[in-house]
């Protein structure tokens, strides 16, 4: 798994290169603005509540994700777009990865807190929970849209990258639903071993 210094350095070598002549800058601001959150709030809580080493990396995928789609905006990352005319659509999907994400990585998280916390046993009712969890993260991500787009105007139009799909809303929460069952499924097992040997290790 990758350490502390090699975390370090993938993330602010892809923050520099996002930030460097980004499509606009309000834009960037506002998409890798979470990733710059989450760094304080890692660093905070490295010595109290140590996450484990499949959560760190997934956090830092997340934030890459984010400092891409920052960097070209969501309906322009060139890769993207590249796909959408081989495949003959007229939409930039990027952001579905980025929704995806939003399940995958944060059902992660919510099952890690709520086994060590012991606030649920580990077994279905805990992935559950989780999965519930991470939806909720995405409802309330697109709140968050909704009312930054009351209040900047069209300035925000990039930032909600609905490029005219009057269903945008609806298929990020499902990507995100998806993204969150996908890690469940293909994650937990190992997750329950990082977890467990994260317990002993703090007894």
């Amino acid at each position: 798994m990758i350490k502390s210094v090699s975390w370090l350095v993938i993330y602010f070598v892809v923050l520099l290169w996002s930030a460097i002549e980004p499509k606009d800058q309000f834009t960037w601001f506002l998409e890798v603005l979470p990733a710059l959150i989450a760094l304080p709030l890692l660093a905070f809580t490295r010595k109290g509540f140590p996450l484990t080493s499949l959560a760190y990396v997934l956090i830092l995928i997340h934030c890459v994700i984010l400092m891409i789609g920052g960097h070209y905006t969501y309906a322009e990352v060139p890769l993207f777009d590249w796909i959408a005319e081989w495949t003959g659509s007229s939409r930039n999907n990027y952001d579905k990865i980025g929704h995806l994400a939003q399940g995958f990585i944060p059902v992660i998280l919510a099952r890690e807190i709520f086994i060590r916390l012991s606030v649920i046993k580990i077994g279905a009712w805990c992935n559950f929970l989780a999965v519930c969890f991470a939806l909720a993260f995405s409802a309330f991500y697109e709140l968050i849209e909704w009312w930054v787009a009351e209040l900047t105007g069209e300035d925000a139009e990039a930032f909600l990258g609905t490029q005219g799909y009057v269903w945008d809303t609806q298929s990020d929460m499902a990507m995100a639903l998806v993204g969150a069952i996908a890690a469940i499924v293909l994650l937990s097992r190992y997750h329950n071993k990082l977890i467990a040997n994260k317990l002993k290790s703090q007894v």
